[in-house]
């Protein structure tokens, strides 16, 4: 009778467990000494015990190699599964997410994930480690979802069309505009992943979010843009949201990021509880007609970051850069209420804090426009704009109609053109307190439509307002309310070093300390994230 000794027992039940784990995986069993090396692999990916049947995980590891079927693979797989691409290789799709029973997520990820830190942002630079998912066929998206499908989550991949000739409209597209509210898909997470356009061809967006609970984070999404039509690099109006958008570098002509902006078939649907954290907002110099990196083709530009109709917002510790005269005047943020012709008179942006983002060379500051008279919609509500800093703002840093309820405290802007335009519907409750700004020479400071500037646009365009110990630097202070300051020169001031862009007040200023709340004006740039 042959003995084995323990340690080889344990070998070959490990064996037989692996191999068993394949079979049920939909795919051949690994044989021989092959075995070990897999389960080596899977160990160094972390996943080294997610292919064991182990009691009560229920979930398993399918490789897919650069050969194989990856629709099959996503089909077969259970809640729970691991679905492991090999980097570097190119998958065909397009891929369909099916609806499946459980709670747990499929996931389809790079052999090589363990190279992409959790928490860090990617890049096309590392588009070795990313499997790629890519479709040849014209106008479908790479990747898109059946009714009610739900818990996916892409780590790892590049996604695009197989060749810069292949028409795109969505590249990943989560629900769609057409769906009931019983077939909402829901949550979704694109983690540590490459969306992207070519160089040369229209794409019209990179990931629709028209569905519930959608993480898209530390992620890089470019090249997104058209001749003639709005594109996006992240758009949702169908979906109820959350929608979590962290640490991303976000690239398109259109608008970077928008909500709302077309009809939603859910009637009432607002899209609600949006998380938009840390992510880098960015229009290359190269789009910009006229300028000297200008590559040749003339995109339609619009605006950084826009809400047409979006509940309970956060915009927090983002960068957003470069926005200019195009398809629109050039404005970076925009809260414009949009009911598509009355079609949607639910329509509102409310509960909205805009905290801690810089805000750089664009052709204008923020839009805020109430209502979309003259026809039906809600009210745009409750918007609160502190700590942020904008810098080379060619023209105006705030257009306002009609707006309820809006907070503007401890900002420091810098803009060319006027400080306000005020116009079109009084905007009751507003309040402008603690921050620092220019009258700029060639501009008419806080401005009202057809009643001149300072204390007389104030009343009739913002009555009721509170606007107290703010730095107006250049502003006459006969026209404007007592209890702010107004400095002839950016010197007098005291910045620490404004030329190198910190703005923060040096200790021999003279307005150290004299806030409402004791702090100095302006923003506090220790509380902004490393950018």
């Amino acid at each position: 009778m042959l003995m084995i000794s323990h340690a080889q027992a344990q070998r070959r039940r490990e064996k037989q467990s692996w191999q068993r784990s394949a079979f049920l995986c939909g795919f051949a069993p690994v044989r021989g000494k092959s075995i070990v090396l897999l389960a080596a692999v899977l160990v160094a990916l972390g996943i080294g015990l997610a292919c064991q049947l182990m009691q009560g995980s229920g979930g398993g590891a399918i490789m897919v190699g650069a050969n194989s079927d990856l629709q099959r693979a996503i089909e077969r797989a259970q809640p729970g599964d691991v679905i492991v691409v090999d980097a570097n290789a190119v998958y065909t799709g397009p891929f369909t997410l099916p609806n499946k029973s459980g709670s747990s997520y499929i996931t389809i990820q790079s052999s090589r994930v363990a190279e992409l830190p959790e928490g860090v942002r990617v890049g096309p630079q590392q588009s070795a480690l990313f499997a790629k998912l890519v479709s040849a066929t014209p106008g479908a998206p790479v990747i898109k979802t059946d009714p009610g499908s739900h818990h996916y989550r892409f780590v790892g991949v590049e996604i695009s069309t197989a060749k810069s000739d292949v028409k795109a409209y969505d590249l990943v597209q989560l629900g769609d505009s057409k769906q009931i509210s019983a077939q909402v898909p829901h949550d979704f997470v694109i983690d540590r992943s490459y969306i992207h356009g070519f160089p040369d061809q229209d794409v019209q967006r990179g990931v629709s979010l028209n569905a519930a609970e959608i993480t898209v984070s530390n992620s890089y999404i470019s090249d997104i843009h058209g001749r003639g039509y709005d594109t996006q690099a992240l758009c949702g109006w169908n979906g109820p949201g959350p929608f979590h958008i962290v640490n991303n570098y976000l690239e398109a002509s259109g608008e970077n990021v928008m909500f709302g902006g077309a009809l939603p078939s859910i009637t009432n649907l607002i899209p609600s509880n949006i998380e938009i954290r840390g992510n880098y907002f960015f229009k290359p110099l190269s789009w910009k007609v006229g300028d000297p990196s200008y590559a040749g083709t003339h995109w339609s530009v619009k605006n950084l970051l826009e809400f047409k109709n979006a509940r309970n917002v956060v915009v927090d510790g983002n960068v957003l850069e470069n926005c200019w005269t195009d398809a629109q005047i050039g404005y970076a943020v925009l809260f414009t209420v949009r009911s598509e012709d009355g079609k949607a008179p639910w329509a509102t942006v409310e509960n909205v804090t805009f905290t801690n983002n810089t805000v750089k060379n664009s052709d204008q500051g923020i839009q805020m426009l109430g209502s979309d008279s003259p026809k039906p919609s809600g009210r745009g509500n409750k918007v609160v704009i502190s700590n942020n800093l904008l810098t080379d703002i060619k023209n105006r840093f705030l257009t306002i109609s009609g707006f309820y309820n809006v907070t503007i405290d401890h900002n420091t802007h810098f803009q060319n053109g006027n400080i306000m335009a005020l116009h079109g519907e009084p905007s009751n409750g507003f309040v402008y307190t603690n921050n620092i700004t220019n009258r700029a020479a060639s501009s008419y400071g806080i401005f009202g439509d057809g009643v001149g500037e300072g204390n007389a646009a104030l009343a009739k365009f913002l009555p009721g307002s509170i606007m107290r110990k703010n730095i107006l630097i250049g502003a006459p202070p006969s026209q404007y309310p007592a209890g702010n300051a107004f400095p002839v020169t950016l010197e007098a001031v005291g910045f620490q070093e404004p030329q190198k862009g910190n703005y923060r007040l040096g200790a021999k200023s003279p307005f150290k300390g004299s806030g409402t709340d004791s702090r100095d004006p302006g923003c506090q740039l220790d509380r902004f994230q490393s950018h």
